[in-house]
């Protein structure tokens, strides 16, 4: 996919994310939460295609500050597992 093109929504009903059970988005959170921080902070979202697929490019910085704050509800900056699953139920 070109640079800036990056759609949150259009990627988790890709990878099928939006089908999955609310335990598998959890499952999927951990992958992305790579520091077991219990929050996947803004480093961790440029690689959330990598997380998919081995060959997914990095995002931008521009992609991953859209992905966080359209995630982070509370504003503390980071996406907590409850955050991604309402990302996910939303796209």
């Amino acid at each position: 996919t070109a640079a800036e093109s990056f759609n949150y929504k259009k990627f988790f009903e890709m990878v099928g994310l939006k089908k999955k059970s609310p335990e598998d988005v959890k499952k999927v959170f951990h992958i992305l939460d790579k520091d077991r921080s219990g929050f996947i902070e803004e480093e961790e979202l440029k690689f959330v295609l990598k997380g998919f697929t081995p060959d997914g490019r990095d995002l931008s910085d521009k992609e991953t500050k859209a992905l966080l704050a359209a995630g982070d509800k509370d504003g503390d900056g980071k996406i907590g597992a409850d955050e991604f699953a309402t990302l996910v139920a939303e796209s």
